[in-house]
């Protein structure tokens, strides 16, 4: 056996074994890796806030809290919005109790002839509420418990990185740079400076569309008279843009379930509204706001953002856009555009052979054209 054979047989067989350790390494480590990926893309979305503050004189690390404080404050104000009108709503429930009870044991013996006694009914479903809650307290408390720590570590692990990676930012990219020759310094600088771009146009296009979609629900949700109409367009706009996939089935049941408190009708009518909305934002609205910040075509955008939720699950989803937004801007700096023979290629029965570049009139038949060529 020659030689050279020898080396290609382990220079192969080093490539296969490696990539199968990386596959291991990898799939063990995916949590770290999508957390690191999290971190990566909020970097990103927070460098245009930063270099708001860096070019007015602020240190790096101090405009990167501020920027996190500012994210942080938003967050809380959505909270603590939140918060009250759930504590509100749960308290109106707990109060109305007895006649939504009431009123629906007459229903039912007036409509099917029932013999229920609202009292009786009211009794079971308390001490019932008050034993079943005795119960889940005690067998759901240790592992509600552990989640909740679960995702405090996550949550705290995403910010640590998220701080490093955008106050040490300018010296990661020399640290990177500094490995590479000059002409690869160039691409890889290009590259995140596309990141950072069309991550910001991203988040640009989320907010927009929450404050479309906030109006929106608001005008609806004021119209029904529903109670706190305002945290709850904020909670539909917020809800449905930032949480991919199932954030528009999320916004939609909290205004549903006050309506029903209020008046069933009305909350029929809520769920025609998020429903037409919805296919409103989906067909008209995002689109064409995706294809203007990102650069993107439609099509493109619904793809990216369905094969990103295959991948990598609600992480991917949110990171989708931006990075095919990135990856297209990179490569179409390598991609030869030329003019186009015939602008009027895309125009069919126009009386022009794209074959044989020959114009006719439309009635010569294709023997004619060919011997006339």
């Amino acid at each position: 056996m020659p030689p050279w054979v020898r080396r290609a047989i382990v220079f192969w067989w080093s490539i296969l074994v490696g990539l199968w350790l990386t596959l291991i390494v990898a799939r063990e480590l995916r949590s770290l890796l999508v957390q690191l990926a999290v971190a990566v893309f909020l970097s990103f979305a927070l460098e245009p806030a930063v270099g708001f503050f860096v070019r007015r004189g602020v240190k790096r690390g101090q405009a990167t809290l501020l920027s996190l404080l500012g994210v942080f404050l938003a967050f809380g104000v959505f909270v603590a919005l939140m918060g009250q009108l759930i504590a509100t709503q749960l308290t109106d429930l707990v109060e109305e109790l007895p006649d939504y009870v009431s009123g629906g044991a007459a229903w039912a013996n007036q409509r099917f002839g029932a013999d229920i006694d609202p009292s009786d009914l009211i009794n079971q479903i308390e001490r019932g509420q008050i034993t079943t809650f005795a119960n889940d307290a005690s067998r759901y408390l240790l592992s509600i418990g552990t989640t909740l720590a679960g995702v405090l570590f996550q949550a705290l692990t995403i910010l640590l990185f998220t701080y490093y990676l955008t106050a040490d930012g300018p010296r990661l990219r020399r640290l990177i740079c500094s490995v590479l020759p000059p002409t690869r310094q160039v691409e890889v600088l290009r590259v995140l400076d596309l990141a950072t771009d069309k991550t910001g146009a991203y988040i640009s296009s989320r907010l927009l569309l929450a404050v479309i979609s906030g109006l929106f629900h608001w005008v609806v949700f004021a119209a029904l008279g529903l109670p706190s109409a305002v945290a709850l367009a904020l909670w539909v706009g917020v809800i449905s843009q930032f949480i991919p996939t199932l954030g528009t089935y999320l916004a939609g049941v909290l205004p549903a379930l006050v309506a029903v408190g209020d008046d069933p009708t009305k909350a029929v009518w809520v769920i025609v509204a998020v429903v037409v909305y919805q296919q409103i934002e989906n067909y008209l609205l995002q689109p064409r706001i995706t294809a203007q910040t990102l650069d993107l075509h439609p099509a493109v955008s619904i793809g990216a953002v369905l094969a990103g939720t295959s991948l990598f699950g609600a992480a991917g989803a949110l990171m989708a856009l931006p990075v095919v937004a990135t990856a297209s801007g990179f490569f179409s700096a390598y991609i030869a555009r030329h003019d186009l023979v015939e602008d009027r290629l895309d125009i069919e029965g126009a009386g022009f052979d794209v074959g044989l570049g020959v114009e006719t009139d439309g009635t010569t038949d294709a023997g004619e054209t060919l011997e006339n060529s």
